[in-house]
């Protein structure tokens, strides 16, 4: 049967692009459904200022007619000159089980990276550390999180078989909450309190986060520069940010650690899971999409890490044992029994260190992967 390889040109079309996957997954208990109004405008030239610094180009691909697949080509001009490396993205990758399907989707991606002279492709990416990235290769009968991106296991053996190596991976853990958190964590806590004079804001209200917000943009900038695919977030998307999180988030799930000069130093941001919320919503914000996620938002069992960061004058000093027994202790008394850590990479081991001291699998893994053009 004969492929069309169709570029996204109209509102219609991107609305397809959009909502292919809820087809391809249709009845899959592990899929998480993103909404569509945030796929949008995240794909939106006019709505996110990530096109301030990003290129795209987005494909259907049909059979008879019908959508059977789609991809995204990136450009992210921001971090290919961060690295010194022409580099183009593939993302918001799927496909039905057919290999051609796949082969004509990303050799489209291809070409146009050979018209851009750039001679490296690798992906899943998105445009910015916000959007979800890579194929799940591991964990199938897992539930998604809100934040990261179900497959089928046909993708990778297929991936591979255009010749794509992997680049890198990133794993995702389940944590048993126990019922207090130990007596050796809160110690050594208070201890790095004292000998570095630090402190937790007082969050009670959101403008006291708001408070903070540009500071913790900024450290994050600054710590997570070293990271795979990162490019420095602008000031148009931190505002953007706040915009679209500070709304969701729970305040006793954040922390946010000052030292004597009230300088922020370190902060841990977790949330509610959405999964089950977004299952229910189908991707459709209203009518009833919103209040789902505002209850789960308020009762829920299971939550989710979303960001950690430490300054580098005080890394390997203990301040994640200060982030970690502050939203420990909110987690306990809200009766959550399950954390979730969202996609971090296989190496970042003073993240995982966290979970030594506690029940915990690695359930999940993803992988980005890349490909030189000749």
């Amino acid at each position: 049967m004969k492929i069309t390889i169709k570029e996204v040109s109209t509102k219609r079309e991107l609305k397809q692009f959009v909502k292919f996957p809820n087809k391809l997954y249709l009845g899959n208990k592990f899929y998480v459904p993103p909404l569509i109004y945030s796929e949008l405008k995240t794909l939106s030239k006019k709505d996110n200022p990530s096109f301030e610094f990003c290129e795209t180009k987005y494909w259907l691909a049909y059979i008879n007619y019908k959508i059977v697949g789609r991809v995204a080509g990136i450009i992210n001009y921001n971090y290919n000159k961060k690295v010194g490396e022409n580099f183009v993205r593939f993302g918001w990758l799927d496909f039905i089980e057919d290999e051609n399907v796949l082969k004509e989707l990303i050799e489209t991606v291809e070409s146009w990276a050979i018209q851009k002279n750039i001679k490296t492709i690798h992906g899943p990416l998105g445009l910015s550390e916000f959007d979800a990235s890579g194929i799940l290769i591991e964990g199938f009968e897992e539930l998604s999180t809100s934040f990261g991106k179900f497959n089928f296991p046909y993708y990778s053996e297929l991936i591979e078989k255009l010749g794509f190596k992997k680049d890198i991976d990133w794993v995702e853990y389940n944590i048993k909450v126990p019922k207090s958190i130990p007596e050796k964590y809160s110690r050594i806590a208070m201890v790095v309190k004292n000998r570095y004079k630090l402190h937790s804001a007082r969050l009670r209200k959101k403008k006291d986060l708001l408070k903070y917000s540009d500071e913790v943009f900024q450290l994050l900038n600054q710590e997570y520069a070293g990271l795979y695919a990162f490019s420095e977030l602008t000031k148009t998307q931190c505002e953007d940010l706040k915009s679209q999180f500070i709304p969701l988030l729970r305040l006793k799930y954040v922390s946010i650690i000052l030292n004597a000069e009230n300088n922020v130093v370190g902060f841990g941001i977790c949330m509610p899971s959405l999964s089950k919320a977004l299952q229910k919503a189908k991707g459709r914000l209203y009518p009833f999409g919103i209040l789902r996620i505002q209850n789960a938002l308020k009762y829920n069992d299971t939550i989710d890490t979303l960001l950690i960061a430490v300054h580098k004058d005080y890394k390997d000093k203990g301040v994640n044992s200060v982030i970690f027994n502050d939203i420990g202790n909110s987690i306990i008394n809200s009766g959550i029994t399950n954390i979730e850590s969202t996609r971090e990479l296989e190496e970042n081991f003073s993240v995982q260190n966290l979970w030594n001291k506690f029940e915990f699998r690695q359930h999940k893994k993803a992988r980005c992967y890349i490909k030189k053009l000749v």
